[in-house]
C-alpha cells in the first residue's frame, strides 16, 4: 500500500519547511519533496519604496544574514546612481561581508550540523543537538559561540550593530573606519585564526568516518556557479559569474553580474513557496546548478592567502579529479572560507588606505535598473531593481543562493531517501539523514520564499490561549 511521510518540521535550519517523501506498495521511495511552508512576499510590498530604502528593507528578510542583503541590495543602488564607490569603501564592504561569513558559517558548522557529526545520526533526538555537543565535546561547542561572537562583534565595530546595520549606504558607507576600531578588529583575528585552522584540523579527522554519506549525500551531477576574480580566484564581494560544469569544465566564465538574466530562468511549483532557479540554456528542470561554498571552491583556482590556499589544496584532494560533488563537503568547505576570511580581513585591515576619510559617492539615481549581486555565506545573492523618474521602486526581483540550489536540494533528499529510508522498517535515523542533507546546504527559508500564489496560503486566528478560532485559506 503506497504512503506518505511527512517531516516536519525540517530541524536545525533557518525558517520553516517539510519534506514528504512518497513510498510505493513495497515501501520503496518512489518521490520525494522540499516544501518552503512560510510566505513572505517582500518583492511585492516593496513596490512603491524609495530605492534608498532597499537596504534597510530587505536586511529584513532575515535576522542571521542581513549583511548579505544590505550589500546586494547597496550594490543595485551604487548601480541606479551610475557611481564607482571609492577604493576605501570597498574594502570596508569587503570586511563587514568576510565578518558575516565567518559568522554565519561557524552558526550552521557547530550550532546545526555538528551535532550529527558528533553524536551521530541514530542518536537521540531530545540530546542531538547543540547542548548534546556541550557535553560530548565542550572545548568544540566553545569555540563555536566564540567564533560566530567574532564575526559578529567585528560587523558591530564596523557598522554599530551587528543585526541590520545601516552603515553601508548607496554609495559607499556612511563613515570611515576609526584607528581605535581597526585595532580593535585586529586584536579579535588572531583568536579567530587558531579556531578556524583548530576546528579543520579536527574536522579532516572525521572526513573519513563518513564515506557511506559521502557517496550518497548530494552527488548527483550538477553545474556549480559563483563569482570569481578576474584571475579566477575565491571571490565574495564582487566580480564576475563562472559556471562549471560536473567534469570540471569551465560552461561559462567572467560573465559581468548585470547580464545574469542570461544565465538564470526562474521556475515556480505548486509543492513550495521557493522558486526554483535553472541554467536557462539547459532548460528547466535539467539545468540544476549549485551555489555557496562548495561552489566557490570549485570554482576558484586559488583562495589567494596562505592557510586558505594550503586548505584548498586538501580540499581539492578529496576526489581525484573535477569538481568535488557531494553535497556533504559544503561542511568542508565552510570551513576553507573561514580561514579565508580571516585571514582576508587581517589583509584588508592593514591595508595603507583603510582610515582614508573618502568613503562616499553621492549622486541622485541615473538610470532606471539597478542589479547587485555579490556571494552570501550559502551562496550567490541577486537583487534586481527597477524605478521611476521619481526614484520609487515600481518592480523587485531577488535570487536567493538557498533559491539556487532549489532544484539540488530536491533531487539530494531523493538520493539520500534512496539510499536509507525503508518503508517497511522505519527509523528516525533514516530520516534525519532526509533532513541533513538539507543541512549541508545551511538553507535560509526566510530569505528564499518569493514564489508568490502557488501554494494556498492558511491564515489562522488564534485567541489567547492559542486555540484556534478562525482559519481562512486562499490559493
Amino acid at each position: 500500500m503506497s504512503r506518505t511521510i511527512t517531516i516536519e518540521p525540517v530541524t536545525r535550519i533557518e525558517g520553516h519547511a517539510r519534506i514528504t517523501l512518497q513510498l510505493g506498495d513495497q515501501g520503496e521511495v518512489e518521490d520525494a519533496r522540499f516544501h518552503l511552508t512560510q510566505f513572505r512576499g517582500f518583492e511585492k510590498f516593496c513596490e512603491g519604496r524609495p530605492y534608498r530604502e532597499m537596504p534597510a528593507l530587505t536586511a529584513r528578510t532575515c535576522g542571521i544574514c542581513p549583511v548579505s542583503h544590505v550589500l546586494a541590495s547597496n550594490k543595485a543602488c551604487d548601480h541606479l546612481l551610475s557611481v564607482t564607490i571609492p577604493p576605501t569603501a570597498e574594502k570596508l564592504r569587503r570586511i563587514m561581508n568576510l565578518a558575516q561569513i565567518t559568522q554565519s558559517h561557524a552558526l550552521s558548522f557547530f550550532h546545526l550540523s555538528s551535532p550529527d557529526l558528533l553524536l551521530g545520526w541514530d542518536s537521540d533526538p531530545a540530546t542531538r543537538n547543540i547542548f548534546g555537543v556541550m557535553r560530548q565535546d565542550p572545548a568544540l561547542a566553545k569555540d563555536g559561540i566564540r567564533l560566530r561572537q567574532i564575526g559578529q562583534m567585528i560587523i558591530e565595530i564596523l557598522a554599530g550593530k551587528k543585526i541590520h546595520p545601516t552603515w553601508v549606504v548607496p554609495g559607499g558607507v556612511a563613515e570611515a573606519l576609526t584607528q581605535e576600531k581597526r585595532e580593535a578588529i585586529l586584536k579579535l583575528l588572531p583568536e579567530g585564526l587558531e579556531i578556524a585552522k583548530r576546528t579543520y584540523g579536527f574536522f579532516k579527522t572525521l572526513v573519513p568516518k563518513f564515506k557511506d554519506e559521502t557517496s550518497h549525500f548530494g552527488t548527483r551531477p550538477t553545474m556549480f556557479m559563483s563569482l570569481v576574480t578576474p584571475k579566477g580566484n575565491l571571490e565574495h564581494y564582487d566580480g564576475f559569474l563562472r559556471i562549471k560544469d560536473a567534469q570540471g569544465r569551465i560552461v561559462e566564465d567572467m560573465v559581468p553580474t548585470v547580464d545574469y538574466q542570461r544565465l538564470v530562468g526562474e521556475a515556480v511549483e505548486d509543492f513550495s513557496y521557493m522558486k526554483f532557479p535553472y541554467y536557462k540554456p539547459m532548460g528547466y528542470p535539467k539545468g540544476v546548478y549549485r551555489v555557496g561554498p562548495l561552489a566557490r571552491l570549485n570554482n576558484a583556482e586559488a583562495c589567494g592567502t596562505p592557510y586558505a590556499d594550503v586548505a584548498l589544496a586538501e580540499f581539492h584532494m578529496l576526489q581525484e579529479y573535477g569538481p568535488i560533488t557531494s553535497s556533504f563537503h559544503y561542511h568542508y568547505a565552510r570551513l576553507v572560507e573561514i580561514i579565508f576570511a580571516i585571514e582576508m580581513m587581517e589583509r584588508l585591515l592593514k591595508d595603507p588606505d583603510i582610515l582614508d576619510h573618502r568613503v562616499r559617492a553621492r549622486a541622485r539615481s541615473n538610470r532606471d535598473e539597478g542589479i547587485g549581486v555579490s556571494e552570501a555565506p550559502r551562496g550567490t545573492l541577486m537583487h534586481h531593481y527597477r524605478i521611476d523618474d521619481d526614484g520609487l521602486i515600481t518592480w523587485v526581483n531577488l535570487i536567493i543562493a538557498t533559491g539556487h540550489n532549489n532544484l539540488a536540494m530536491n533531487q539530494a533528499i531523493r538520493q539520500v531517501a534512496d539510499a536509507y529510508v525503508d518503508g517497511n522498517h522505519l527509523q528516525e535515523g533514516m530520516l534525519n539523514r532526509v533532513e541533513a542533507v538539507i543541512r549541508c546546504y545551511d538553507p535560509c527559508l526566510s530569505c528564499a520564499s518569493h514564489a508568490f500564489g502557488q501554494m494556498p496560503l492558511v491564515i489562522e486566528l488564534k485567541d489567547a490561549a492559542g486555540q484556534v478560532v478562525d482559519r481562512l485559506t486562499r490559493g
